[in-house]
């Protein structure tokens, strides 16, 4: 655990986000130009809107259960950059890449009213997604995670325990498309499928759910970081190496005739993907 002086402040990683943010820099600037009082109040308004929405939406969304709370609170206090260092992790992670309230809540959401029973969750973290899921899972129910870091899967276990829905997480250490291909011949098939793994493998996730029966046939697929930060549609030279991947996944997903689907603009993109 890091202590609160150095607990590292979470950086905006949506669109939204760093809008809010630009546009703060920008108001502050703004208050030692000689600019017109009309400006300096449109300004302000556009800062206001931006800036609350994100508030007002945690305000009346329904709250999340003590566990997940607890599990949030633990990812934001770990020094992830000191267990990359100390080689405890096989990659480079970061407290905002946690799926967070807004996200859960979707996700329970869409589990309910689909009536789903079996889950695969391709990219797990620290398990605030994969809880938030089994929370809404009935008693039958269970989730498969795929996570390819060792230490992160027992971080999450450590957090699952706490909670009564522990028991339908399965959690498999490996690369995503190493147990996808295991499913495949195991047999299984999911309801719901949530990708929040790698960028760049998107597309051949997306692909193998399609193309063999690991998507129930009127299952569909949550895909996040859809929107990743707003690169997709920024102009090609401002865009990083995820955003691009994003922006090719974007387009594979866009021009699959065998699919249709939506684009949410909920944090950094959520896309909701099904069988025609």
């Amino acid at each position: 655990m890091v202590s609160a002086a150095n607990k590292k402040t979470a950086r905006p990683v949506t669109p939204l986000g760093i809008l809010v943010q630009q546009l703060e820099h920008i108001l502050n600037a703004a208050k030692t130009e000689s600019i017109s009082t009309e400006f300096k109040t449109s300004l302000d308004k556009a800062y206001h809107l931006a800036a609350g929405i994100d508030p007002y939406l945690e305000d009346c969304t329904t709250s999340e259960s003590d566990a997940l709370a607890n599990l949030a609170r633990k990812t934001q206090e770990e020094d992830w950059s000191k267990r990359f260092d100390d080689g405890e992790t096989v990659r480079a992670l970061e407290q905002e890449m946690l799926s967070g309230h807004i996200e859960g809540q979707l996700l329970k959401m869409l589990v309910s009213i689909s009536k789903s029973k079996r889950v695969l969750e391709i990219g797990m973290f620290t398990g605030y997604s994969a809880l938030a899921i089994a929370e809404a899972l009935p008693d039958d129910g269970y989730l498969i995670a795929c996570e390819v870091d060792e230490y992160v899967s027992q971080f999450a276990l450590n957090c699952f325990a706490t909670s009564p829905h522990k028991n339908k997480i399965q959690v498999k250490v490996a690369p995503a498309i190493e147990t996808m291909q295991q499913l495949v011949k195991d047999g299984e098939s999911f309801d719901l499928v949530f990708i929040d793994a790698d960028k760049g493998g998107y597309i051949d996730y997306f692909k193998m759910l399609l193309d063999t029966n690991l998507l129930a046939p009127d299952g569909f697929i949550c895909v996040d970081n859809t929107l990743m930060q707003g690169h997709p549609y920024l102009p090609e030279n401002q865009r990083t190496e995820n955003g691009k991947a994003i922006a090719r996944f974007n387009r594979f997903v866009a021009d699959d005739s065998r699919v249709e689907q939506v684009m949410i603009p909920l944090r950094d993109g959520v896309t909701i993907i099904k069988r025609k």
